[in-house]
This record gives C-alpha cells, sequence and structure tokens, in this order.
C-alpha cells in the first residue's frame, strides 16, 4: 500500500506517518527512512527539527539521507521487500528546484515524472509525507508562488498513484483516499 500524508507546518503529519509505516511494517521490522532535508545547518531551529526527527526513530530503522528519490524507490535493492518512509516531498522538491535552477522557471517535470513513476511502481509498504500547499495566503514571492503551485502539482500527482492519501490537521488524521 503506498499512502500519501499531507499537512501543514506542524501539524503531525510526520509522527503519523512513522506510526503508519510501523504498523505497515510490523513493529519490530526493518523501515527504510529516505529523508530528504538537509542533516547540517547553521540554523539551531533546524537542527533541533532533525534532531526531533532522529530522535523518535527506532534503533532498527535504516536512515538514508538522499534528494534522489525516484533512484533510492527504484534501484536501492531491498526497496521490494522493506516498508519505506520518505520524509518529506517538500524538501525533496525544494533540493530539486536548486539543483535545476527553477526557482526563476527551470522545468522540473522530468524530475517530477520520474518520481511519481518510481512511487507507482514501489510494491512495498511506502509512506511519503508532505506539506499541503492552499490553505494560506499566496507568497508574496515569484520564486514562493512557483515553489507552492510546483507542490501543489506534485501532491496532486503522487495522491493519483497512492492507494490511501491522509490529510494530518492538528495532529488528527482525516482520511481523503481509501484504497479501492
Amino acid at each position: 500500500m503506498r499512502t500519501l500524508v499531507l499537512g501543514g507546518i506542524r501539524s503531525g503529519k510526520s509522527q503519523w506517518a512513522e506510526a503508519a509505516v510501523a504498523a505497515a511494517a510490523g513493529e519490530s521490522a526493518p523501515v527504510r527512512y529516505l529523508a530528504t532535508g538537509p542533516a547540517a545547518d547553521s540554523d539551531p531551529a533546524w537542527t533541533r527539527r532533525v534532531d526531533a526527527h532522529r530522535t523518535r526513530r527506532p534503533a532498527h530503522w535504516h536512515t538514508v539521507e538522499t534528494c534522489d528519490l525516484a533512484g533510492a524507490l527504484a534501484t536501492d535493492p531491498h526497496a521490494t521487500d522493506t516498508a519505506t518512509l520518505v520524509d518529506d516531498i517538500g524538501g525533496w522538491l525544494t533540493a530539486t528546484m536548486d539543483r535545476l535552477g527553477a526557482w526563476s522557471g527551470a522545468p522540473v517535470g522530468s524530475e517530477v515524472d520520474a518520481l511519481v513513476e518510481a512511487v507507482d511502481a514501489f510494491t512495498a509498504p511506502l509512506v511519503l509525507v508532505s506539506p499541503e500547499v492552499g490553505l494560506t495566503v499566496v507568497p508574496a514571492t515569484e520564486a514562493g508562488r512557483r515553489f507552492a503551485d510546483e507542490l501543489g502539482t506534485v501532491n496532486q500527482r503522487l495522491a493519483a498513484v497512492c492507494d490511501r492519501v491522509v490529510l494530518v490537521v492538528a495532529g488528527q488524521p482525516l482520511t481523503v483516499k481509501e484504497p479501492s
């Protein structure tokens, strides 16, 4: 089963996703955690956020820090049998836009296509975490609007290939899409 977990900042989406992947894998089974955000940063608040995520992970989970999600999902030899959690799609998109120079207009469509194809082909339990967009003001800058637009498109495309979509609000999950 592929599950997309959406929510705002500090909504509880990552904690909900961690519990969901642990349940899908089995409480003591291995889980592969694909972390997309930068591991080290000069911002102490960011470091605390990363540390909080690391502290919550069980010791038997394997963390891979990567921005090549399509590659990690498609080529890892353990991908066919290991439950996987991706946290988060917004971090992946930021890194992708940085790498491609997309903040001022370069396209990201081929990268999004590759990610969606890899998610669609993934056979082990998969939980993807992504920020939901469009619940607040429209960003004031061109780069901010581009990010929001691209993330909204990525979320829609991932939701189309996922079996389940959950929106987490104030720590409470709301099912948006159930397996058919």
